[in-house]
């Protein structure tokens, strides 16, 4: 029944996000298509991060470097004048990819808090290392000099193309998401977060499982980086920082951890409440820090979990 329920919301969610563009046109306000954007690229880096976050209990700080790998991927080719979308998203992918399995190699030997400092103290150095890189504007950040360029009908130099290009990645992600976590890998993935010695004597690898799964949520989250680059027009090392990775994380736990569409459910919210709070006043934190608070601790499966709880007691 909760797969029915998931497909319904994921259905629903799809349809509302899909008439954003047309909605904003009628009304004429195209920032909402600029917003809700920005809300998709994040919850692909959420959806990524709750792969190895909610069905394997991995509480990696260091996502946040992908975003800053995918985007730089994207600038530094921009700046040479290479503006040719599939060489730049492709290096973003297998420069993610590539980190993740340094990372995943070493940081995964561990466990606790020395796994959590050892993802932090590589996304620091990686921020430390943009910050140094003076070329492409150092602490300062640089624009980007064009946006990604693929050619025929796909022009992310217009609004609506882009939004939709962001839309089908999204939900291409939680399909192909949802397969890996329903397959054998996944429950291997899952029954070690449960019982890793376990998992071991039955015969099972977990940690050739798990730097797996680490290795495809650092190659989502470096596409999701790419995605912010031409979103934003600008790149900065800001995108790494380990206070970047900890947003993202809090959109996993507010939308609910191990439910793929709770993510992007916590992104859209988190965003949104952002964006209304800080019009409202400029202490808009003070109101968001509470009303955050509650949903932890009234909602312990996330917003997702609340919603399918509402939907049982209903039918």
């Amino acid at each position: 029944m909760a797969i029915a329920q998931r497909t319904i919301v994921l259905g629903v969610a799809g349809l509302l996000l899909a008439l954003v563009p047309p909605i904003a046109a009628l009304t004429n306000q195209p920032f909402y298509v600029d917003l809700f954007r920005r809300m998709m690229i994040f919850a692909i880096a959420a959806v990524s991060l709750d792969l190895i976050l909610g069905y394997g209990g991995m509480v990696s700080f260091g996502h946040a470097a992908y975003l800053g790998i995918g985007a730089y991927a994207v600038g530094i080719p921009a700046f040479h004048g290479i503006d040719n979308g599939f060489l730049q998203w492709s290096l973003a992918i297998v420069a993610s990819a590539l980190t993740a399995l340094v990372m995943g190699a070493i940081s995964l030997r561990t466990s606790g808090v020395y796994f959590i400092m050892i993802t932090l103290a590589f996304a620091q150095m990686l921020y430390y290392l943009g910050i140094s890189l003076e070329t492409y504007g150092g602490d300062n950040g640089m624009r980007l000099a064009a946006r990604s360029k693929f050619g025929g009908p796909i022009d992310l130099d217009r609004p609506m193309v882009f939004y939709y290009v962001v839309l089908a990645i999204l939900v291409l992600f939680l399909v192909l998401g949802g397969r890996l976590v329903e397959s054998r890998f996944g429950m291997v993935i899952r029954a070690a977060k449960s019982n890793e010695p376990r998992a071991r004597a039955i015969g099972f690898s977990p940690f050739r499982y798990k730097l797996t799964a680490f290795v495809v949520a650092g190659s989502a989250g470096g596409l999701a980086g790419a995605l912010l680059a031409n979103q934003t027009e600008y790149l900065t090392p800001e995108f790494m920082h380990w206070t970047r990775s900890g947003e993202i994380m809090f959109m996993v736990i507010l939308g609910g951890m191990g439910t793929l569409v709770g993510p992007v459910i916590g992104a859209v919210v988190l965003l949104l409440l952002e964006d209304v709070l800080s019009a409202l006043t400029a202490h808009w934190q003070i109101i968001l820090g509470p009303l955050l608070v509650l949903v932890v601790l009234f909602a312990k499966r996330g917003l997702f979990g609340l919603l399918l709880g509402t939907a049982s007691r209903d039918g």
